[in-house]
């Protein structure tokens, strides 16, 4: 889970070679171990969503990283008010309130359903959203093969979502899929806002400002629900996992996995970030005894195929992408080739 943001890197194109760079063991081991990082989230959230009000978990989520990138919060805030036009402050709002607060907010609720894989496993669409966002927002062109990648998406979706196919049941079983699959649409909405704001601002910045807006919105939820009494009796298990789940699938995982995609290419990164559903459902196995059924099985092979087929061709020389300045990428740089979607 990327959470919408999504950082490129020159290839060995703009240096006058061809598009495949040299990726180091080290660095695909990063983008590996940032992923697996994020295959941590369903354990944690899972047993906070079924005990505290899901507003309260997502406002500690947003504040305790809010708080660790404060200074860079600060030093966005200074650029933006130099370079930001209406759309921009429009665009970083929408990043904020919607793909960050809002889409962990119903990532979380959907987790109060008891069924930790299907809200885990749907995360995987959200390139496909990605993609369809940057055609629509930017103008950007679709692969010729984007209907059958959408296709294949889809269909595989349906089969992880339920376990008996044939019988999805009530809203009981349609709930946690929908719930996954919006969160999926606005942080794929957030990939291609994290474009369009990437030109002006550092990722680093950006990241910063989109947390503590997403803050903002989270505090605001939180005192519309009145959730806040939740934090009186939270007893230190609960809190453990509450900064856990903040620090390491929320910033530690980020800061992990665009390191190593500083120096890996997407055909590879792609690769490299099935170590998040396996992860996820793994342990999920372990702590919850989740398991599959054979179609979802099926349905989740489906779903990595074509993802996975989708970043590798687009890596392979398609120009469309959608990307963030690098973390030492100054806001006035040349800004690099496009390159895949990747997260």
């Amino acid at each position: 889970m990327t959470n919408g943001i999504v950082s490129t890197v020159p290839t060995a194109r703009s240096a006058g070679g061809t598009l495949w760079r040299r990726t180091t063991g080290g660095s695909f081991a990063l983008v590996a171990l940032g992923a697996a990082m994020w295959g941590t989230d369903p354990v944690l959230r899972q047993g906070l969503a079924l005990h505290m009000p899901a507003p309260a978990i997502v406002a500690f989520e947003q504040a305790l990283p809010a708080a660790i990138l404060a200074p860079l919060a600060w030093r966005g805030i200074r650029r933006a008010l130099a370079l930001f036009d209406l759309r921009d402050w429009l665009a970083l709002a929408v990043l904020g309130c919607g793909s960050s607060a809002l889409a962990t907010l119903l990532f979380t609720v959907a987790f109060t359903y008891g069924r930790p894989n299907t809200p885990v496993l749907l995360q995987q669409l959200q390139p496909l959203f990605a993609i369809a966002g940057a055609r629509l927002l930017l103008g950007e062109r679709l692969q010729r093969r984007y209907g059958l990648y959408l296709m294949g998406g889809v269909v595989g979706s349906y089969l992880v979502a339920f376990a008996h196919p044939l019988s999805p049941g009530g809203i009981d079983g349609w709930a946690p899929a929908l719930l996954a699959v919006s969160a999926a649409l606005l942080w794929g909405l957030g990939t291609v806002l994290g474009r369009h704001l990437g030109a002006k601002l550092p990722f680093a910045e950006l990241t910063a400002l989109r947390l503590t807006t997403g803050l903002v919105a989270a505090l605001v939820a939180l005192g519309v629900t009145g959730d806040a009494s939740a934090y009186s009796h939270v007893s230190a298990k609960a809190l453990l996992a509450l900064v856990l789940l903040a620090l390491v699938p929320g910033l530690l995982s980020l800061l992990v996995y665009y390191r190593g995609l500083r120096a890996t290419p997407a055909a590879a990164a792609t690769l490299g970030e099935l170590a998040f559903p396996f992860t996820a459902l793994f342990l999920d196995y372990l702590a919850f005894g989740s398991t599959l059924s054979p179609s979802q099985w099926v349905g989740l092979a489906l779903l990595v195929t074509t993802i996975t087929t989708m970043g590798t061709l687009r890596a392979n020389g398609t120009p469309t992408g959608v990307e963030v300045p690098d973390l030492e990428r100054s806001a006035n740089a040349d800004r690099p080739e496009p390159l895949a979607i990747t997260g």
